[in-house]
């Protein structure tokens, strides 16, 4: 089958950086589930993308469909003839086909035999196919704000100025956003801002590259990589390369050519945090380190131009820049003029969540919290409470309204300014700890006992007005928040009560009409959350339903059940014994007996050897493993239990559980109860059997 190249590109205004990378995808995405749909060959489909352009190449790409087989099946051959003749259903059935009733087949199956007709259908060429795939894709791209441009009256993200579809050498006639489709294709838009016209859709990146255009995302992003790199080796310091930051300049550019600029010294005595934010959400710059992971007054900025004289280039960078970090020295002066404490009262002015009050009302909610956590673990419960008093404060400084990633991190400067306990200081940063799932936990006990209670505070209250997530809305981010309290609890290794640490949380809720049974919708959701946590742990769903299945409101607990469980469920014994927990309980359910109430065992009603031996294994490892559930040494004890195998098997191959007797089926019961009841100390080990 004939194959070649296809190119499609789409020449605009600059798109919006952050919005490239997915746009690009979405085209690409959208070309391939085209042809797939019309069961076009093809081997690979590349995506390219610059601030003026989204292009794909399909390589390998067939000429046409295959040809195919196309069967109809007609009435049933009982129906289709009449002593010997063709009947009115036959005659119109070969009608539809463009034939005579002679040329029609018979179809056998299962079911009879029927009329019906096959021929061959030859395959659409491509290009009349490819009109429609692109159009549809084009139509599906996630725009993320839609404009208008000139006269025309079609939308998109930036306005359209070319449009190449080739098909090897041949344009394929298309129309898009009011552009007829051709070969031609342009430059950087100053180095290079004639047309080129590609001959072949092969030339696609040599000839652009040519043309100072780097099209490939990936190598010019790497590019600029090695350029960063390269500028700070010659500066004798490390850059510090933002992988978000790099996209975004890669999105900006499209002939990258670092260079290094500098900034006045004296800006260095604002906190390094300050002078970052500025330089990176503002000017998009890399910021240099020395050898003692101090910031150095140097930047690098990432220029779309080849200047013959760069020194401009880099001056000008250095004037845009000084006003910005005069800015920000500015506003570090400003806010150290009044102490943190100070600005509680403003915090009266900004509403947290207009059923839940102020910020400062959260705060005085948090801080109860946050000393009884302290107290648990014995922290110093008045730098918690100090810490929560102040944890907010920062909200309302000029350097964190101007720069909002800065929350925290200038509280914490603010506090040691003011003269506060470096652990009240430490906790006003680490309150927004960890802020993703493989982030660092907090290392203080204020800086525990803060993270813990601002969460808390917030899924308690986000609950009680009714305002839970639903499917994949979740304005108040209480998911996030829930995995950060796992993860404290478990990382920290807090052996705190969540059922508890709710309970007060949701007392502190004095205004908010509360659901009677609230404390327990965000205890389910929140252990619900555990399933993923268990998921990226590389744990099974049916290991975290085990643990599930039981009363357990001590995360810490939770995880070392989940450990212990999986650890067992990976055992030769795991299955068996799994099997005859499922069974056990299919059994003492249909008796109507509770597992969790006393089963006592009447060792003068064992008869067959296979139940005494049961009854003295059960006693060997309920003396074994109840010190190490105490220890909640789980991991051990599963590995004890996991010598009951034998008897287990033995009982069941060689006793009848419903005896006659009822004394003697009462306590084979009771056996296979307390058989249970060891496991269930642990989890319901029954799911692994699912």
């Amino acid at each position: 089958m004939t194959t070649d190249t296809l190119l499609l590109e789409l020449g605009t205004e600059e798109l919006p950086p952050g919005a490239l990378d997915t746009l690009s995808d979405a085209l690409a995405s959208g070309i391939a589930e085209g042809l797939n749909k019309a069961d076009v060959p093809f081997t690979h489909v590349h995506a390219y993308a610059t601030p003026r352009r989204l292009a794909v190449r399909v390589t390998d790409l067939a000429a046409k469909q295959p040809d195919r087989e196309v069967e109809r099946r007609g009435p049933s051959l009982s129906a289709a003839f009449k002593d010997g003749q063709p009947t009115k259903a036959a005659e119109g059935f070969a009608r539809s086909c463009g034939v005579s009733v002679a040329d029609l087949i018979h179809l056998e199956t299962d079911k009879g035999t029927w009329l019906g007709y096959r021929v061959q259908q030859p395959g659409q060429p491509i290009d009349q196919l490819l009109p429609d795939i692109i159009a549809q894709a084009l139509a599906a791209l996630p725009v993320p704000k839609n404009m208008r441009w000139g006269t025309s009256r079609v939308e998109f993200s930036r306005p359209v100025h070319w449009l190449v579809v080739l098909y090897g050498n041949q344009v394929i006639d298309t129309e898009a956003f009011d552009l007829e489709s051709g070969r031609t294709t342009y430059g950087h838009r100053f180095h290079a801002p004639d047309g080129i016209a590609l001959s072949h859709a092969d030339e696609y990146l040599d000839a652009l590259e040519t043309a100072y255009v780097l099209a490939d995302r990936q190598r010019r992003r790497e590019r600029i990589r090695e350029q960063v790199l390269a500028e700070a080796e010659v500066h004798d310091a490390e850059a510090v390369i933002d992988d978000e930051l790099l996209s975004e300049v890669s999105g900006l550019v499209e002939w990258p050519i670092a260079l290094t600029g500098s900034f006045d010294e004296r800006f260095l005595e604002v906190p390094p945090e300050c002078l970052i934010s500025s330089m990176k959400a503002n000017q998009k710059y890399f910021h240099l380190l020395d050898r003692h992971d101090h910031l150095k007054p140097l930047f690098i900025t990432v220029s779309n131009i080849d200047s013959r004289d760069p020194q401009q280039v880099i001056e000008g960078n250095e004037k845009v820049i000084r006003p910005r970090l005069s800015d920000a020295a500015f506003f570090y002066d400003v806010d150290r003029k009044s102490p943190l404490i100070t600005r509680r009262e403003g915090l009266s002015n900004v509403v947290f969540q207009q059923q839940l009050g102020t910020l400062a009302d959260k705060t005085e909610r948090i801080a109860v919290v946050a000393g009884h956590i302290a107290n648990a673990i014995n922290g110093d419960v008045s730098q918690a409470e100090r810490a929560a008093q102040l944890a907010k404060c920062d909200l309302v400084t000029e350097m964190v309204q101007e720069f909002p990633e800065l929350q925290g991190i200038m509280g914490c400067y603010y506090a040691r300014h003011d003269g506060e306990a470096d652990e009240v200081a430490q906790a006003l940063y680490e309150q927004y700890l960890p802020r993703f799932a493989d982030d660092e936990i907090p290392q203080s006990q204020a800086g525990l006992a803060l993270a813990l209670a601002d969460r808390l505070d917030t899924l308690t209250g986000i609950f009680a007005i009714g305002a839970r997530p639903t499917g994949g809305k979740d304005p108040f981010a209480l998911r996030r928040a829930t995995i950060g309290v796992l993860n404290i609890l478990i990382k920290g290794e807090l052996d705190l009560d969540l059922q508890e640490l709710l309970t007060l949380s949701a007392a502190q809720h004095r205004d908010v009409p509360q659901p009677e049974d609230l404390v327990d919708q965000v205890l389910e959701y929140m252990l619900d959350r555990f399933r993923a946590w268990a998921q990226d742990a590389g744990i099974p769903a049916e290991v975290y339903l085990a643990v599930r299945a039981r009363p357990v409101t001590k995360p810490l607990d939770f995880a070392r059940r989940l450990r212990a469980v999986h650890h067992f469920s990976q055992r030769e014994e795991a299955a068996a014994l799994a099997s005859a927990n499922k069974r056990v309980s299919n059994i003492l359910t249909k008796q109507g007996l509770d597992v969790a109430s006393s089963h006592t065992i009447d060792s003068s009603l064992l008869q067959e050897s296979a139940e005494i031996a049961l009854a003295e294994a059960l006693k060997t490892s309920d003396a074994k493993v109840q010190p190490l559930f105490a220890q909640a040494d789980y991991h051990t004890a599963l590995d004890n239990l996991a010598s009951l195998r034998e008897p287990v098997d033995h009982f069941f191959d060689e006793v009848m559980v419903m005896a006659d007797d009822d004394a003697i089926r009462s306590n084979r019961l009771a056996l296979l109860a307390s058989l249970q009841a060891l496991f269930l100390k642990v989890a319901d080990v029954s799911e692994l059997s699912q």
